[in-house]
């Protein structure tokens, strides 16, 4: 369990066009992330909260009891922070109303990401996490993950 913790950063340093690597993890391991309902319904809010956060997602990916995803702003108006909160708060009232014995994590672990020459390294370290827990051979199959501007499908 993640210990409560003062922010590590201002909140105006998640503001506009910055790259945050975040991962958010369940409270206990009961349940799964990757259902497929799950993964479908919380995708689907994920994808809209950015959205009205203005921020791209670079890439998220489903693990059991967690999810990573590198979100980058899109411009001077995003804010990357409250779009996480606003993700965790919507996808926890749906949890509530579905799956009653899935709760988020009071907080969640953030990095940004200041030099755009690691993106690609860090989304590539995200896509290969199933390897190396020995869920998948190639990170190509795993099908819990996604992005609002790469096609997975095209990168080697």
């Amino acid at each position: 369990m993640i210990k409560e913790k003062r922010p590590r950063l201002p909140e105006d340093s998640y503001l506009g066009v910055v790259n945050v690597a975040y991962t958010i993890c369940l409270e206990s391991s009961s349940g799964s992330l990757t259902h497929p309902i799950i993964f479908k319904n919380l995708s689907e809010i994920f994808q809209n909260v950015m959205v009205d956060y203005n921020c791209d997602v670079l890439i998220y990916l489903f693990m059991t009891n967690h999810i990573h995803t590198i979100i980058k702003g899109k411009n001077d108006l995003s804010n990357s922070l409250r779009a996480i909160k606003m993700f965790k708060q919507k996808s926890g009232f749906w949890f509530s109303k579905n799956y009653p014995e899935l709760k988020w994590q009071k907080d969640f672990y953030d990095h940004i990401i200041r030099n755009d020459k690691d993106i690609e390294n860090q989304i590539y370290y995200i896509l290969k996490n199933q390897m190396r827990e020995n869920i998948i051979e190639n990170w190509k199959d795993y099908e819990y993950k996604g992005s609002t501007i790469y096609d997975f499908n095209e990168w080697n």
